[in-house]
């Protein structure tokens, strides 16, 4: 008997709709709990300095940014707005309640770090340039020398060879090209590799736990401070949580 004709007579068994419980297992089994626990346990800290801090969202605030929410999402009518809900298995009322930590998050971002914001963008201008990045990843250091001896010496095309030799899924499809990011957001190794690269410029290996990446800058874009204020402010929450929940008497 063929797999073909194995496969066409196995009866699957009934698809029934993952409890919480069996939803909970997986994320304890893919070892992605502490990752959901963490961001649990963020939001309950901003929920309590939010309360210590008398920081408050009003239901005019709530609506607007529900229904900012509702236009991105395309959720324009009441039917779209329950099937979504219904999908994502959540209430009316935990929908607001994400949207309202979302809300507080955000005031409390503010709150905390509002006034030192420009300066920590003044100090650290260059961290949040945007650059338009092409890149060959590879697993195996000497495959990544062998294609870098073929860019610089032969003069191969980096987009021929990133579609046979890339194992990266979006240079891989795209050609090599990965897409316009700001530093901030790259892997450190990277970030310091391509800092003082001119456009066009071939650099690497660099070796990350990701492997070996071949990389060439397209061309880089000035920083705006209204284009990164949500990532500063973002960066400064996060490293100032980090610090305080580090110094701990418990930690």
């Amino acid at each position: 008997m063929t797999i073909q004709n194995s496969l066409e007579k196995l009866t699957l068994p009934e698809i029934t709709p993952a409890r919480d419980e069996d939803i909970l297992a997986y994320l304890r089994h893919s070892c992605k709990i502490a990752e959901i626990a963490a961001a649990a346990e963020r939001n309950n800290l901003a929920l309590k300095l939010c309360e210590q801090l008398d920081i408050k969202v009003t239901d005019e605030e709530l609506q607007i940014a529900g229904d900012a929410f509702r236009q991105e999402n395309k959720l324009l009518g009441a039917s779209e707005t329950l099937a979504w809900l219904a999908q994502q298995r959540i209430s009316v009322e935990d929908w607001s309640q994400i949207i309202r930590i979302s809300l507080l998050t955000q005031k409390l971002k503010e709150h905390l770090f509002g006034a030192v914001l420009d300066d920590h963008y003044i100090n650290n201008r260059d961290s949040y340039k945007r650059v338009a990045l092409s890149q060959i990843l590879v697993r195996d250091l000497t495959e990544a020398m062998k294609i870098t001896k073929v860019l610089r010496d032969e003069k191969g095309s980096f987009c021929t060879l990133a579609l046979e030799y890339s194992k990266g899924k979006q240079s891989r499809e795209n050609g090599a090209f990965v897409g316009v990011r700001f530093l901030t957001e790259l892997l450190p190794q990277i970030t310091n590799a391509i800092a003082d690269t001119k456009v066009g410029e071939l650099v690497g290996p660099i070796q990350t736990q990701l492997g070996y990446h071949i990389l060439r800058v397209e061309k880089w874009f000035p920083s705006d401070l209204s284009e990164v204020r949500e990532q500063i402010l973002e960066f400064l929450f996060k490293n100032w949580l980090e610090e305080r929940i580090a110094s701990a008497p418990d930690a």
